[in-house]
């Protein structure tokens, strides 16, 4: 049987991003997927199904270090979590490359600053056929090109409370979206966030990036296929076999090269079970740094209502704020992003509140807007992803969480300032996957990072990391487009270093 000369185990967007990079190489490309595809169903815009009764959620679940299972919220399927996302696609600031003071400690620079990242940025963009505008947020770093296409709009009531905001003194902006707004509402009128897609407008892993790869004949997606062990040669170096389980059989392939994005937990697993004698630590972990540095986000949904205030939209999700980003806005530290959330309807409202009526839950969002508020969660090394045989262990160590209570008492003060007298927050907790990353770092020090800075493991000249898990920081912005920008920039190392 003919070996892949490369494969991607894993979909979401680093995978299916680097397989659309690598595609017109003409390597014979193997793309593994734990999951199968999301099939077009009338559960997919049934926010009953979705958020009452957790039609998608996954039947796994991991646990604390006390025991103490949980499930956990996160999604195997061809696409990954990105089917499901709000379709966010932002830069992180140029700050965020540099070491940067917080009220909680320092979250450290990167090994490479924003402009070496900028031109896949772009393509990024381009790539994922971002809608936005820039020079409305004064926080926006540079870009050599400009949006593929004009915002999003605001529908009435949303462009009503963005003017309130504006009069207020904040920057409002247009959220940069993943999103053909027309044909997603021309399915059903329901928003995109947190709602699956099946080819219904979202730009997401696998309408993007999968579909553009799977155009060229020599790059196979294999689904239901659950790697299980990443195999190192007798020296310990070279990963010479992927061993993976499908249909209940036991299968191995013998690729020249390996990219793993599998999401920042499972690839952080797969690694530290794949331990052997010459690893003992597990694969790429010399440094014992896999699995370490887990983060995500610190974040709270914040709804504010208003008697006087009628909520007509339908998907809501345009517009965002970073006045908090790099200060409190008073000279003191930094404290986040706020970005609209998704329209939340009674029927989600329920999920977390059952004893209530849903007509009348109805009658509160009918006079609410909906927001997110987001801080960086700073690395620590004792905010870990472990093993413990087939249990995965999450000892999640949130830092940085009273600036994040300082971030949504400022958003408080704003929206009553914009006219809503009643605001109200819940803050999310290990069950939602708040954007995790950060497990198998990139660094300049092999000493204290698993991979260097095209995502290559030290110990392992043949493996890469392309997911989430590559992040040295969360920063406090949706990380999609910049694991996509840098899939796009590897992908490129790996054609003219090792496919040339």
């Amino acid at each position: 049987m003919k070996q892949p000369d490369i494969v991607i185990i894993g979909s979401g967007i680093g995978g299916a991003t680097i397989a659309a990079a690598l595609a017109p190489s003409g390597a014979d490309i193997l793309l593994l997927e734990a999951g199968g595809h999301i099939e077009d169903r009338p559960e997919n815009r049934d926010q009953r199904a979705i958020f009452q009764r957790g039609h998608f959620r996954p039947k796994e679940f991991w646990y604390e270090m006390n025991g103490k299972p949980f499930n956990p919220g996160n999604y195997y399927n061809v696409g990954g979590n990105s089917k499901f996302f709000g379709a966010v696609m932002v830069r992180y600031r140029r700050e965020d490359f540099y070491e940067m003071q917080h009220l909680e400690g320092i979250s450290p620079a990167w090994p490479f600053a924003y402009e070496e990242l900028e031109p896949w940025y772009s393509r990024a963009e381009q790539l994922y056929q971002v809608r936005g505008q820039i020079g409305e947020d004064p926080t926006e770093p540079v870009h050599s090109q400009n949006y593929a296409f004009p915002p999003v709009p605001d529908e009435p009531s949303i462009a009503l409370v963005r003017e309130r905001m504006k009069q207020n003194g904040l920057h409002p902006y247009s959220l940069p979206l993943g999103i053909d707004i027309e044909r997603w509402l021309a399915k059903a009128k329901t928003p995109w966030d947190a709602h699956p897609n099946s080819f219904d407008g979202k730009m997401d892993a696998e309408t993007i990036g999968l579909a553009l790869a799977l155009q060229h004949p020599n790059v196979r997606l294999q689904t239901r296929s659950r790697v299980t062990r990443l195999q190192a040669g007798a020296d310990g170096k070279r990963i010479e076999t992927v061993q993976y389980r499908k249909d209940g059989a036991d299968e191995v392939v013998s690729p020249k090269l390996v990219i793993l994005a599998a999401g920042a937990v499972q690839s952080a697993v797969l690694l530290l079970r794949s331990a052997d004698g010459k690893n003992p630590k597990g694969l790429a972990n010399s440094s014992d740094q896999v699995g370490r540095n887990f983060m995500n986000h610190n974040s709270s949904a914040v709804i504010a209502v208003s008697p006087t205030y009628r909520n007509d939209a339908i998907y809501q999700k345009t517009f965002g704020f970073n006045d908090y980003y790099l200060t409190d806005g008073e000279g003191g530290p930094p404290l986040g992003n706020v970005q609209l959330l998704g329209r939340v309807s009674g029927a989600i409202l329920k999920a977390n509140m059952p004893s209530v009526p849903e007509w009348m839950l109805n009658q509160l969002s009918a006079h609410a807007i909906d927001f997110y508020a987001m801080s960086e969660d700073i690395p620590h090394a004792e905010s870990r992803i472990m093993v413990d045989g087939e249990r995965i262990l999450l000892q999640w160590v949130r830092t940085n969480w009273p600036a994040h209570l300082m971030l949504v008492k400022k958003l408080k003060q704003a929206l009553r300032a914009a006219g809503f007298p009643l605001v109200l927050s819940r803050p999310f907790d290990k069950r939602t996957p708040s954007h995790q990353c950060g497990t198998v770092r990139i660094g300049n020090d092999s000493a204290q990072a698993p991979l260097d800075i095209w995502c290559r493991a030290y110990d392992h000249p043949n493996l890469f990391v392309v997911d989430a898990s590559y992040l040295p920081t969360s920063a406090a912005v949706n990380p999609a487009l910049t694991v996509a920008a840098q899939a796009l920039r590897v992908g490129d190392h790996i054609l003219q270093k090792e496919l040339a």
